[in-house]
């Protein structure tokens, strides 16, 4: 994360601003829900599946139920739904690497976190 903020401060001096503060928040958690309908469009547009919902996890952050969470994963290119799983780890870890049995294109999805 210090590299990240380097690089933002760099570019922000850059561009100009003389006084950068860059604070990182950890809490609240960020979660997938928070990703907009805009967003959600540009990621099915871009070819990437977006997440579905968060499944509430009661009052603990570990789920009473640790089985894999089972949904249809919709193709983003033809909207087929019943794609199949070819890595549960795709470019990074909060995405998996998905195929469309109807035409034939692997896609990337992101996970719900």
């Amino acid at each position: 994360m210090q590299t990240i903020r380097d690089d933002l401060t760099g570019a922000l001096r850059d561009a100009g601003f003389a006084r950068v503060e860059v604070r990182t928040v950890l809490a609240p958690a960020w979660t997938t829900d928070w990703i907009t309908a805009a967003g959600r469009a540009k990621l099915a547009a871009a070819g990437i599946s977006p997440p579905g919902p968060v499944t509430p996890r009661g009052s603990g952050p570990v789920p009473l139920s640790l089985g894999p969470r089972r949904r249809a994963i919709a193709c983003p290119r033809c909207g087929h739904s019943d794609t199949e799983e070819i890595a549960a780890f795709s470019a990074t870890a909060c995405r998996a690497l998905r195929r469309c049995p109807a035409c034939r294109e692997p896609f990337e999805h992101v996970k719900e976190i």
